[in-house]
């Protein structure tokens, strides 16, 4: 993280200083006091307020000591001027928010977990040093013990729906473990619950905002924070996106399977798509091949639409009220 802020705060410091340069140039005045003016008028850059009261999963997060405060005010700095990544995260939500949120509900986890798996991968097909990896960032085994199918051909840790029921199951377990506490369940998710047991018992706190814990765990909550804030209202810091911008969910139907798949670049040809938008929309598909010898039921998406053009698969309606409201 702290190399992509510095590429940030680069970035940003060339695009003000392209724009001031041409400013300066096209007054002709080459002073430094006209310099130092331009920069003072056009440069300005605010602290993004902090909320009085904010809870993860209805866990009250106590903002009144300074260093809860300053982790919080941390993030939300850092999310907020990562322009181009929040936006992303939001286009990218629009798609995937709807797939999850049905499924917590289902599960009996609080919606706010939606924004651990935004944290986790970004909604990429991420894999980390450790080799976590899909959109909830399951280890193999961890992974395993929760129900995925994981090998050289077939990888659930992809399937969002999968992991989202394995992700709940594991975060509900985590819940008991840890006297009925959220915030915990969610830590143990980031470092492990082994490692949350050991913070435990050696600083004698159930407390994750008094443990003393590793950097990225340290930040894990109040990244997950700060994504929920601004997300529930992106027009309150300076985030304007309206309908077409997001990104929607794609139409789909389903093909059910439960034999050998010898070749799907074939297999994609006889569904009427290509086999670029059958892995996109089934990347736990990790193979050019599904041998299934034990002759699972497998459910495979294919996109309803065959021309793939927005403006035919989609209907948008723009929303002009959010830019009036930006603009008052």
């Amino acid at each position: 993280m702290p190399k992509r802020l510095d590429l940030l705060i680069t970035l940003i410091a060339v695009v003000l200083t392209a724009f001031i340069t041409l400013n300066f140039q096209n007054k002709g005045d080459n002073s430094d006091e006209y310099y130092q003016r331009a920069f003072q008028n056009n440069v300005k850059i605010f602290s993004p307020a902090i909320p009085d009261s904010m809870d993860f999963c209805g866990e009250r997060v106590p903002l009144e000591i300074y260093h809860v405060f300053e982790r919080m005010d941390r993030e939300m700095l850092v999310n907020v001027y990562w322009q181009s990544n929040i936006l992303l995260l939001i286009k990218r939500a629009n798609r995937f928010f709807p797939v999850i949120e049905p499924i917590l509900e289902e599960q009996g986890l609080p919606d706010d977990f939606k924004y651990l798996a935004l944290a986790e991968s970004g909604f990429t097909l991420a894999v980390s040093p450790a080799g976590a990896a899909g959109f909830w960032q399951f280890l193999k085994g961890t992974g395993q013990q929760y129900g995925l199918e994981i090998n050289n051909e077939v990888d659930e840790r992809y399937h969002l729906e999968k992991a989202t029921v394995a992700a709940a199951q594991y975060l509900k377990a985590n819940y008991n473990r840890f006297n009925n506490s959220w915030t915990l369940a969610a830590a143990a998710y980031n470092t492990g619950e082994n490692n949350i047991r050991r913070h435990i018992e050696n600083q004698q706190t159930m407390d994750y905002y008094s443990m003393h814990l590793p950097e990225e765990t340290s930040r894990y909550l109040f990244r997950i924070l700060a994504f929920k804030t601004i997300f529930e209202d992106p027009i309150a810091y300076g985030i304007i996106l309206r309908e077409k911008d997001l990104y929607p969910p794609i139409p789909v139907r389903t093909v059910v399977v439960d034999t050998t798949i010898s070749n799907l670049f074939a297999f994609a040809r006889q569904q009427g798509t290509t086999y670029q938008q059958l892995k996109a929309l089934n990347p736990w598909l990790r193979s050019n091949h599904l041998p299934n010898k034990s002759r699972r039921t497998y459910k495979i998406s294919i996109p309803l639409n065959t021309s793939l053009l927005r403006e035919n698969m989609f209907s948008f309606q723009d929303d002009e009220n959010i830019l009036q409201e930006f603009e008052n």
